[in-house]
């Protein structure tokens, strides 16, 4: 993994992320660097207060370089599935709202702009972004491209896809929009109920570990008393 491609990396994973806290790509890797050393510092001075012999000297700077390696990568993953989650969530929405205004006359920038005013949201934000790029001069397809890689959902990639060849071929874009508003309405939908036959298996660990145990003690606690009762006798 040369600098150039670790860089590039990062550079995505913060895009993805949403940023964190302003920092650039080489900037995050410094900041990582940095808390590598202090967690291995921290360990390493731990250690010796412990007077820990060479193993666990050795098990403490290990726990301190996976703190250091792995905790700012952890928090990046955290925020990107947070950000993807909220953009899954809003894309129906937002996609019905373009739809419905493409349809009743606007253009596709008017529709973004009339997006901007009634909802607030990440996926909001970004298709404002494109707005404000296209009034920059950059082209529709190179906008909705870049937005697809900052976002990373596979259903707004398809959308994105989808708007591109309809530009370049010259289809309605009206239409393309209520196909892909109502693909991506079913898919939701079938992931719902995914996610609801996943449900009973989801509930097995809590019923055997939490409530059956009460039930077997409500149930079985008087007649072991009595057991114990008699034996005593």
């Amino acid at each position: 993994l040369t600098p150039e491609n670790l860089t590039k990396t990062v550079e995505k994973r913060l895009m993805m992320a949403g940023g964190i806290a302003g920092l650039t790509a080489q900037q995050f890797i410094a900041v990582n660097g940095l808390m590598t050393v202090v967690a291995v510092g921290c360990s390493l001075l731990f250690a010796i207060i412990l007077k820990a012999g060479t193993g666990k000297l050795l098990v403490f700077v290990f726990y301190g370089l996976m703190l250091g390696l792995f905790f700012p990568n952890f928090i990046v993953s955290r925020q990107i599935a947070a950000r993807q989650a909220r953009i899954q969530k809003d894309l129906p929405d937002v996609l019905d709202l373009v739809t419905v205004s493409v349809e009743a006359g606007l253009s596709f920038d008017g529709a973004l702009g009339k997006l901007a005013e009634k909802m607030k949201g990440t996926l909001v934000d970004e298709f404002t972004r494109v707005l404000q790029e296209m009034r920059m001069g950059v082209t529709r397809r190179d906008s909705l491209k870049a937005m697809s890689a900052r976002c990373g959902n596979k259903e707004l990639a398809l959308f994105v896809t989808a708007l591109v060849q309809a530009d370049q071929l010259g289809v309605s874009i009206g239409s393309v929009l209520r196909v892909q508003a109502v693909a991506i309405r079913k898919n939701r939908q079938q992931q719902i109920e995914q996610k609801a036959q996943k449900a009973p298996i989801q509930m097995l660990f809590p019923l055997v570990a939490c409530i059956f145990p009460s039930l077997f003690i409500v149930i079985l606690g008087p007649a072991a008393i009595k057991i114990a009762e008699q034996f005593a006798k």
